[in-house]
């Protein structure tokens, strides 16, 4: 089986393959079933002679049809509910085309901003009744992993659907110039500027694989309110 690595949202590209030229890594191969999802396409892949399952944001595709795709995450046993189906593993794609992806479209950042640098906003949120600040758990993170805390901020990022889960980024205000951000996994679903308080285990160093490593990052979080 090839090793694949990050992603989560799908763009289809469509480019001249022969004025352009093709960017590294990409992989090329033939569909061979599609099953649609409410949210995303899964496909059964052949290159070379390894089938395997890669997903990708909703879109067409046929059987018979030789796809371009870059590198994906890859999920053991994942379980898609609406289609009721477990996956012994498949790799969630960012890219994927038609036609061989160009250098000049490579998309190489990581699944729901992993890679990207936060932007510090200026909200000021009052702590939640028996909980803690962003400051303090960025201040001594070794002393809440494994915890359950209770955090309130303001919701600068959500992402939906992700792996089964929403993924949300929130801040009040507090930390410091290189910690001020909180990524927390939920089924709650909320929306950008909602002041929110979420109850949840904070882990350390959380790896989804290819490389990409969240230092702080809470899970299996409750909405408390909002």
């Amino acid at each position: 089986m090839i090793l694949l690595i990050s992603i989560f949202a799908c763009n289809s590209n469509s480019s001249n393959a022969d004025s352009v030229e093709a960017v590294d890594g990409q992989h090329k191969a033939n569909v061979k079933e599609v099953l649609q999802a409410n949210a995303y396409t899964y496909l059964l892949v052949e290159e070379s002679s390894d089938k395997f399952w890669i997903a990708c944001t909703k879109q067409d595709f046929s059987i018979g049809q030789t796809v371009y795709f870059m590198e994906g995450l890859p999920m053991e046993n994942f379980e898609s509910k609406d289609l009721n189906k477990t996956f012994d593993l498949v790799y969630f794609i960012n890219q994927i085309s038609l036609e061989p992806i160009p250098v000049t479209q490579a998309d190489m950042t990581a699944p729901h901003g992993m890679v990207k640098e936060a932007v510090k906003k200026a909200v000021q949120v009052e702590k939640a009744e028996g909980g803690i600040t962003l400051g303090d758990l960025f201040a001594n993170p070794e002393k809440y992993k494994g915890q359950t805390v209770t955090i309130r901020g303001e919701v600068v990022k959500y992402n939906e659907a992700i792996m089964g889960k929403n993924w949300i980024h929130i801040q009040d205000g507090t930390g410091n110039e290189n910690a001020f951000d909180l990524t927390l996994t939920t089924s709650a679903v909320v929306k950008v500027g909602d002041i929110v308080t979420f109850k949840g285990t904070i882990n350390l160093n959380k790896d989804f694989g290819a490389g990409y490593v969240y230092e702080v990052i809470m899970e299996e979080s409750e909405l408390v309110s909002k």
